[in-house]
C-alpha cells in the first residue's frame, strides 16, 4: 500500500523503514528538512517539502498517518484537513486523549474524511521488534488498512500460544487489534500506559528497598527528629542489583520485557548517575485515573504511581515545607539537614 507519514521522530522514522523494507510505498514529511532528506534515501521512501507537497504525491484515496506529540495533533489536523477529500483517511498513531478522537472523528466525518486512532507501543525498539497497536475507527476502514498494520506489527514471533486459545481467531496474536469505534484504540492504549506506570513504580520501589538493605552498616545520628533503626543487624546486606534483576529474568513470575530493560539500565549505570530522577508523565496515566473515577473503579496502585511522578518533579515541595512548618508550630520540631 501507499502511506504518508507525518512526523519522523523516534517512532515515525522506524515505522517508515519497516514499511518500506516490506514493499510499501511511503511519502514522508517532517518539520526538519534534513530528517526528510535522510529518510528519503531509503528505497521506497519519497520525501515531501510541505503538507501540500505530501498530499500531491499521494494516490486517492489518501492514507496519512500522524506520528506526532498529542499537543500538536489538533494544529496539524487543522493544517492538513482543508487539503483532503471525501474518502481520504487520517490516522493518529500518537498518544492522543480518546475524547479528542471522538470529537475529531465527528468533525472530519462531516467532510467525508475517515479518522482512525491507533495506540502504538514499541518505542525505540519497534524497527526490530515491531509495534503493538490498539486500533479504533470504522471497522471497514481498519480492514482496508490491514496490510499496513500487519507489516508494522511484531507478528507472533516466538511467544508461546495462550493455552486453550482457539486457532485462527482475530489479529491479536500478531500484535495488533481492532478495539472498537473511534477512541477505542487510544482508550485501550491509555489504560495500557496507566498499567505501565504501576509496573515501573513496582520495579523501582522494590529495587530501592534492596539497595537500602545495608542501612544497618551506617552510623545514624540519634535525635528526637529521627526514628531510630531498632535492629541494625537485620539490614547488613550488600545486594548486587544488576545480578538480581538478571536472575529475576530467568523463570521468575515477575519477568517481563520491562524487567529486561531495567536489567540493561543497571548494567549500564548501576548508580543511576546519568539521571536526576525527575519522571515525566505524558498524559495517559492522568486520563486513565480520570476514566477510573468516572467509572467508579478503584485504582490505588495506578494513582499512587502517577502521584509519585508528580513528587519526583518537585511538585510536592510546598506541601512538604508546609508539613515541616506545622511540625514546628505544634511541637517546635526543627528540620533535620539533608544527608550529603
Amino acid at each position: 500500500m501507499q502511506l504518508a507519514m507525518v512526523g519522523l521522530g523516534r517512532m515515525g522514522a522506524n515505522m517508515v523503514k519497516r514499511l518500506a523494507k516490506n514493499g510499501h510505498e511511503c511519502v514522508v514529511f517532517d518539520r526538519s528538512a534534513e530528517t526528510v532528506a535522510n529518510l528519503a534515501k531509503e528505497d521506497g521512501v519519497t520525501g515531501a517539502s510541505s503538507m501540500e507537497d505530501l498530499i500531491g504525491k499521494l494516490a486517492k484515496p489518501r492514507a496519512i498517518w500522524l506520528m506526532i506529540p498529542a499537543g500538536v495533533v489538533e494544529q496539524t489536523i487543522e493544517e492538513i484537513a482543508p487539503h483532503l477529500e471525501p474518502g481520504d483517511i487520517l490516522i493518529d498513531g500518537g498518544n492522543s486523549y480518546y475524547i479528542d478522537d471522538i470529537a475529531r472523528a465527528k468533525m472530519l466525518a462531516e467532510k467525508g474524511i475517515e479518522y482512525v486512532d491507533v495506540g502504538t507501543s514499541g518505542g525505540v525498539w519497534g524497527l526490530e521488534r515491531g509495534y503493538c497497536m490498539m486500533i479504533g475507527g470504522s471497522k471497514a476502514i481498519v480492514e482496508h488498512l490491514d496490510p499496513i498494520f500487519k507489516t508494522i506489527a511484531p507478528g507472533p514471533g516466538t511467544i508461546d500460544r495462550t493455552p486453550g486459545r482457539p486457532t485462527g481467531v482475530g489479529t491479536a496474536e500478531d500484535g495488533y487489534l481492532y478495539c472498537g469505534p473511534n477512541g477505542a484504540g487510544h482508550f485501550t492504549k491509555m489504560v495500557h500506559n496507566g498499567i505501565e506506570y504501576g509496573m515501573m513504580a513496582a520495579y523501582a520501589e522494590g529495587l530501592a528497598v534492596l539497595k537500602a538493605a545495608n542501612i544497618g552498616k551506617h552510623v545514624h545520628e540519634v535525635d528526637a527528629e529521627t526514628t531510630p533503626l531498632r535492629d541494625p543487624e537485620h539490614y547488613q546486606y550488600e545486594f548486587d542489583l544488576p545480578e538480581i534483576t538478571e536472575v529475576w529474568r530467568r523463570g521468575s513470575v515477575i519477568a517481563s520485557w520491562l524487567l529486561d530493560l531495567t536489567a540493561t539500565a543497571l548494567i549500564d549505570d548501576p548508580e543511576m548517575s546519568k539521571f536526576g530522577g525527575r519522571v515525566s508523565d505524558s498524559g495517559e496515566g492522568r486520563w486513565t485515573i480520570k476514566a477510573a473515577i468516572d467509572e467508579g473503579v478503584p485504582t490505588p496502585v495506578l494513582t499512587a504511581s502517577l502521584y509519585e511522578r508528580f513528587s519526583s518533579r518537585g511538585n510536592s515541595l510546598f506541601s512538604d515545607k508546609l508539613l515541616s512548618a506545622m511540625r514546628f508550630q505544634f511541637g517546635g520540631h526543627h528540620e533535620v539537614p539533608a544527608a550529603k
